[in-house]
C-alpha cells in the first residue's frame, strides 16, 4: 500500500486530519502495530457514529408509525 492511497482511503473512511496525520506518520515510520491500533480506534468511532444513526432512523421510523396509525384512526 501506497502513502497517497492510504491517506485517500483514510479520508473515504470519514477519518479527521489529526487522525490521518498520525497514522501516515505511523506508517512511514514503519510502526505498523502502532498504525493498526489507531486504524482499530478509528474503526470504534466510525462503529459509534453508524449505531447511532441508527439510533436516529429508528427513532423516526417510531414518529413515522405512530403519526400514520393516528391518521388512520380518524
Amino acid at each position: 500500500m501506497d502513502k497517497e492511497y492510504l491517506k485517500q482511503s483514510l479520508s473515504d473512511a470519514g477519518c479527521c486530519n489529526e487522525a490521518t496525520d498520525t497514522i501516515l506518520e505511523r506508517f512511514e515510520s514503519g510502526s505498523i502495530d502502532e498504525m493498526v491500533r489507531l486504524l482499530k480506534k478509528e474503526r470504534c468511532r466510525a462503529m459509534d457514529e453508524y449505531h447511532e444513526c441508527g439510533r436516529k432512523v429508528d427513532c423516526m421510523d417510531f414518529m413515522l408509525r405512530k403519526i400514520e396509525n393516528e391518521m388512520k384512526q380518524r
